[in-house]
């Protein structure tokens, strides 16, 4: 599971946990926070924030079971946001800080942290920008095992990068039974193992 999908599921057990029936950008601002947090302290930029004091159990995990709640429009328009800055920012799909720059706004929760701890726009994403930079920089430095293990399964967009084709047309080879793919365990994200791509090749002549 990405640490984007790892995000929604904290998000789904975060609205679960208040008896909602939709998932707001509120809930999914504080999956982001989950996902970065340490022993339930998030620093963020110049911030730290406590995930008791905002009504988060920091040592609960994700709860794949049940009814999902409903995503709200808000939301969806969250996602179409980071959808966007993850296209701008040249990234092959939506990454935490990505999501985190995306959910800034003026009401719910965000705005809460905005007026309490005096944050600007331009401090948020610069603090998206470290997040995004330490990050890649602890992947680097994984142990080149670790490295490759995560590698050996691909989402259809890395998948079609390997390949040099359009992720659409991955889903297609999918969706035919040409190229052998699996779903994760009650997530719809699909996974390919990295030794099913030569399937979808076959020799000139």
């Amino acid at each position: 599971m990405t640490d984007t999908e790892l995000v929604a599921a904290f998000a789904i057990t975060q609205a679960k946990r208040c008896g909602l029936d939709e998932i707001t950008p509120d809930e999914l601002l504080l999956g982001c926070l989950r996902m970065i947090s340490q022993f339930g302290i998030v620093t963020f930029g110049r911030w730290t924030f406590d995930l008791e004091a905002l009504g988060v159990d920091w040592l609960e995990n994700p709860d794949r079971k049940g009814v999902k709640p409903a995503y709200s429009q808000a939301l969806v328009d969250v996602f179409d946001l980071a959808a966007r800055i993850a296209k701008a920012d040249g990234a092959n799909g939506i990454r935490i800080d990505h999501l985190l720059v995306a959910l800034w706004s003026e009401s719910g929760l965000m705005g809460e942290l905005r007026k309490t701890y005096g944050i600007t726009s331009a401090e948020w994403r610069a603090a998206a920008v470290q997040l995004s930079v330490a990050r890649q920089v602890k992947e680097v430095e994984a142990p080149v095992e670790k490295r490759e293990s995560v590698r050996d399964y691909l989402s259809p967009e890395q998948a079609a990068e390997a390949l040099g084709l359009h992720a659409q047309t991955v889903r297609a080879y999918i969706r035919s039974g040409k190229l052998p793919a699996m779903r994760v365990a009650g997530e719809r994200a699909i996974r390919i193992r990295r030794e099913d791509l030569e399937k979808v090749l076959e020799p000139l002549g």
